[in-house]
């Protein structure tokens, strides 16, 4: 599904109760003020898929994970999550979720077996299934051995790590991982990873993740780019890729805007500049640069071919690259909406 092309089967389904996936999203809106950060996006994500946001900071990724977790009301729009709808059952959505913010959230002052307990007494588990459920996610996250330790004294790594196993503690079939591994150490992001996979294979959680890390997005299942507050695309990674059409032949000279020219005139290509050379896809392009280069009559002073990344692709679609924005109003937003969940028992 792509952008709100569905948006009409999305809304049987939800006005029908059928619910074949986790989570399903029709024509969601949120607008602060005149600004519309969040632009009547629709899809569905699977039972036991990791899903991934791709965008930018800014993007409108935070904004949605606040809505679909019943944070934010949303403007326009309905969403489900495992039967339950966002704004009529908020309860039931909580009940079905667990979260890690991107900002820690874990209480420092107490012990990680104590954070975990607070978090099943929040959610009204039994009693009897706390102190195991807690021991069980302790030992899975490879903190079984700090259990009594005070979270003041965790590393940033450790820390997510207690917050994966918080998030887990109620059961739920759907996990929000919100940038779930800035600032962390390449060791610790492989941990996260193997982990939320392991979740998803063995005991089928949904993980619902937002990230501008393009490594993290290649991992996902599927992935939506979102840009300006719009889905501009949905598709496994390799699908996405695929859509550029073949392999990514750069080259660069003394007049970039030149060689441009050539290559637009004698192949009817349309080439792009990026990274301070030209670039275009074509098909074959390890036979295609002999070609090119007997054809070009501008110098070259250097030419490469490599496959389509996503962030190819992201460039192709939104016009512009990845890039780190100046802290948002729905960034501004984040602290609030952590705090109102904690207040909701969720």
């Amino acid at each position: 599904m792509e952008g709100s092309n569905d948006l009409d089967a999305v809304r049987t389904n939800l006005q029908d109760g059928i619910v074949s996936s986790s989570v399903q999203v029709a024509a969601l809106s949120r607008s602060f003020g005149e600004i519309k950060a969040v632009d009547e996006i629709s899809f569905e994500v699977g039972e036991a898929e990791i899903f991934g946001f791709l965008g930018p900071n800014g993007a409108g990724k935070t904004t949605t994970i606040s809505m679909l977790c019943t944070l934010l009301r949303p403007t326009s729009g309905r969403a489900t999550i495992g039967g339950y709808e966002i704004v009529d059952d908020p309860e039931g959505v909580r009940r079905e979720i667990g979260i890690v913010f991107q900002d820690s959230t874990v209480d420092e002052r107490l012990t990680a077996r104590e954070n975990l307990v607070f978090h099943g007494e929040l959610f009204g588990m039994a009693r009897n299934d706390i102190r195991p459920r807690a021991e069980q996610l302790l030992d899975r996250v490879g903190l079984l051995g700090r259990a009594d330790d005070a979270v003041i004294t965790f590393s940033g790594g450790m820390r997510r790590r207690l917050e994966v196993a918080r998030g887990l503690m109620h059961w739920p079939s759907v996990l929000f991982l919100d940038e779930p591994t800035v600032g962390l150490d390449p060791q610790t992001r492989r941990s996260i990873w193997a982990y939320a996979r392991s979740l998803r294979d063995t005991e089928g959680v949904t993980i619902f993740l937002t990230t501008h890390y393009m490594d993290e997005a290649e991992a996902c299942d599927r992935v939506a780019i979102m840009d300006h507050g719009k889905i501009v695309a949905i598709d496994t990674p390799e699908r996405l890729k695929a859509r550029l059409g073949g392999d990514l032949v750069s080259l660069s000279g003394p007049d970039n805007e030149a060689l441009a020219r050539e290559v637009r005139d004698s192949f009817e290509i349309d080439p792009r500049f990026e990274n301070n050379a030209v670039e275009f896809n074509i098909e074959r392009g390890g036979d295609f640069i002999p070609i090119l280069l007997n054809r070009i009559q501008g110098e070259v002073r250097s030419v490469g071919i490599r496959p389509p990344t996503l962030e190819d692709v992201f460039v192709s679609m939104t016009g512009h690259q990845i890039r780190e924005a100046e802290a948002s109003e729905e960034d501004k937003l984040r602290s609030m909406h952590q705090r109102g969940f904690g207040r909701r028992g969720g």
